[in-house]
């Protein structure tokens, strides 16, 4: 069955009038408004209480919809697109318009390699010890960049804990006749996580592991291409914790990642029609240091450091042979320190500094693809300085300044600055205004300058632009909220978004004649001056232990400052409504997702659009015991899927209907 677009609008708006309305059945705090978070202003504060706004997915959201990685986790963040990196089985996150490139993806607050061209693919980060991710858009925050011009995505991981416990989750399931094995029973897809951890109050340490594997998705599975790539994920972490007392706190961990993948696809080259496919091996190492000092004292000191190594290599291959052995290291390092301190009874003063450094190599068949240089590497230096002023008790102000010194591209001085008023607070209703104004800057990174994004199976090449300038922006947030009992509410953000230089791909027509094998090569230009504006709502409630309901809904509009043209791959309305509730037997509950997204435009100047579409996830949760629970679940119940056969014009879910069951089995909690 298919929901029609009006049957969610309308779901929506019944959602709100239900807000504005209930009478609730208790005074009981919300969980969600009392997470706490950090990203926005790195120190804890209550979601409801935040001056920088902030989404949080939390680790009951992660279970109970039974996310495997980054990718599903975030799948219900309204607002969020996850967009399919092509020719890869990955995904990428943009936000409020602003592509992935333009967006940070950070682990406990640090960096992390982009796994393809300037993107960090997010399908290839397992779920293991999360604790829950921070969404902030925008450029208002000075904590972990100016790069950001989108928004930040911080995925914050739980430390060991003390005693012994473990945890073991595995599930399994099928396409149906999409399978490529032909088979409908066959499980083509399946995940499998383990955690073990230990130790005492000052010291505790943990292992953990995640294998996912998929063999892909075939419409037609006689034939050679294949739409769905299969792929094995491997991740194992080891994280140890040292508190010699209460004021101090060490941790050390090195985590590894591999994915091996394989894509088949046909080149028509008339009168033939040529087989060809294409293996990627990526191996991710990274190793992690940090500090937190001062935890019950006025002064609060932290410092973390960071190194990690991506490999990525792919190998083409036809009947006759292999070609194109492509080999590609990054290497990213990061130390960063930061001190914190209330000044007086009504500032709290916070600074730090940030020291990177990037390398990447690059060969084809064993030679150098970066020209003189066999290595290119660059640095960088930052400092930042935020005060957190509350004038009044209705009146928070954050100001803040990020100074950034590049080794290619000189100094850079870019200012933020966030607010919150209370309207009205009691123990019952809080209403509040909230807004922000920050200055991004990136600079071309080392892929967009020097590396060759080769997809050439697809028909097209992405060569680096040494000769790259920086983009420049300014963000616009401004909206507010009502919480009624902390368990129902409401909030409305309006975002505007203007982004100057922005780094963008296009037709390279003499390296294109070079080549003469029909393969079109493009390279990176700073092309174009761009806005993005729209505006969010968010609403939620709990009316008990057992029952959610959230919803959301988010206007995207865009524009090409030069040609006027609105930009591609932007869809304007996007919808989410989120559902949770018991069933009659004991520990045994459902939960269902429904997500809208709007037609956009495939090329703007041409007027191509890939159609909309709307899906629907139903999960099944039977918590037996402290020790056992079931799950069951189907994803995309709606079964939309694009069209194979006009795929360069349909962004549809590539996979349809997915079913699958599993279990977790836990000790020592």
């Amino acid at each position: 069955m298919h929901f029609r677009k009006s049957y969610l609008s309308l779901s929506c708006l019944s959602l709100v009038a239900m807000v504005s309305t209930a009478t609730l059945a208790d005074n009981r705090s919300a969980g969600y408004l009392n997470e706490l978070v950090v990203t926005g202003t790195r120190t804890e504060r209550q979601l409801l209480d935040t001056p920088v706004r902030t989404e949080v997915v939390t680790a009951e959201e992660i279970e109970k919809t039974h996310a495997r990685n980054l990718k599903e986790a975030l799948e219900n963040v309204p607002g969020l697109q996850l967009r399919e990196i092509h020719g890869k089985p990955g995904y990428e996150v943009w936000l409020q318009g602003v592509e992935s490139d333009r967006v940070l993806v950070l682990i406990d607050g640090l960096p992390m390699t982009a796994t393809t061209g300037s993107t960090v693919d997010v399908s290839q980060l397992s779920v293991l010890d999360i604790e829950r991710v921070e969404v902030v858009k925008g450029a208002v925050s000075a904590q972990y960049g100016s790069s950001g011009i989108g928004g930040v995505v911080n995925v914050i991981t739980r430390p060991p804990a003390p005693g012994l416990s473990g945890q073991f989750t595995t599930d399994a399931g099928t396409y149906g006749d999409q399978n490529p094995s032909g088979d409908e029973a066959d499980p083509a897809r399946y995940s499998a996580r383990a955690t073990v951890q230990g130790g005492s109050e000052e010291f505790a340490l943990r292992l953990s592991a995640s294998h996912q594997h998929s063999d892909g998705i075939d419409p037609e599975p006689d034939t050679w291409a294949r739409p769905g790539d299969e792929y094995d994920r491997t991740d194992l972490s080891f994280r140890t914790d040292w508190s010699p007392n209460e004021d101090h706190r060490l941790s050390a961990a090195v985590a590894r990642f591999e994915e091996e993948s394989g894509s088949r696809f046909t080149e028509q080259n008339p009168p033939f029609v040529i087989n060809q496919g294409k293996d990627e091996t990526v191996t991710r190492t990274r190793y992690t240091l940090s500090g937190d000092h001062g935890r019950n004292s006025d002064l609060r000191a932290g410092w973390s450091a960071v190194q990690e190594i991506l490999n990525d290599d792919t190998l083409k291959y036809t009947g006759s042979g292999v070609f194109d052995d492509r080999r590609a290291e990054s290497t990213l390092s990061r130390f960063s320190a930061h001190l914190g301190k209330p000044v007086g009874l009504s500032h709290h003063l916070q600074g730090g500094v940030d020291f990177n450094r990037e390398t990447l190599d690059q060969t084809k068949d064993g030679a150098s693809e970066l020209g003189a240089e066999p290595r290119r590497q660059r640095e960088s230096q930052e400092a930042w300085v935020q005060d957190t002023w509350m004038p009044n008790e209705h009146l928070e102000l954050v100001p803040g300044v990020r100074f950034q010194n590049d080794s290619d591209f000189g100094t850079h001085t870019a200012p933020k600055i966030n607010a919150r008023y209370d309207l009205v607070r009691t123990d019952s209703l809080t209403g509040f205004l909230r807004g922000g104004v920050g200055a991004g800057y990136r600079v071309p990174n080392l892929k967009e300058r020097y590396f060759t994004f080769d997809h050439s199976q697809l028909g097209y090449v992405v060569q680096g632009t040494p000769g790259l300038q920086p983009e420049e922006s300014i963000s616009y947030q401004f909206g507010g909220g009502l919480s009624w009992n902390r368990s129902a509410w409401l909030e409305a953000n309006a975002f505007l978004n203007d982004i100057e230089q922005l780094i963008q791909t296009s037709p390279d027509t003499e390296a294109t004649q070079a080549r003469n094998d029909g393969v079109q090569v493009f390279s990176y230009e700073n092309l174009a001056e761009a806005r993005t504006w729209g505006f969010e709502t968010t609403a939620g409630w709990e009316p008990s232990e057992h029952w959610r309901l959230t919803a959301g809904y988010t206007l995207t509009r865009t524009e090409d400052l030069a040609t006027g043209n609105e930009l591609n791959r932007r869809p304007r309305h996007q919808a989410r409504l989120g559902l949770d509730g018991p069933l009659g037997v004991t520990g045994l509950s459902w939960s269902a997702r429904l997500k809208y997204q709007s037609e956009e435009f495939v090329d703007a100047a041409a007027g191509t659009e890939s159609p909309g579409y709307t899906t629907a996830d139903l999960k099944l949760n039977y918590q037996i015991s402290n020790q056992f629970r079931l799950f069951a679940g189907a994803d995309n119940i709606t079964d939309e899927q694009r069209d194979f056969s006009n795929a360069s014009e349909d962004f549809r879910p590539v996979a349809g209907r997915f079913l699958y069951a599993g279990l977790t089995v836990s000790f020592g909690e």
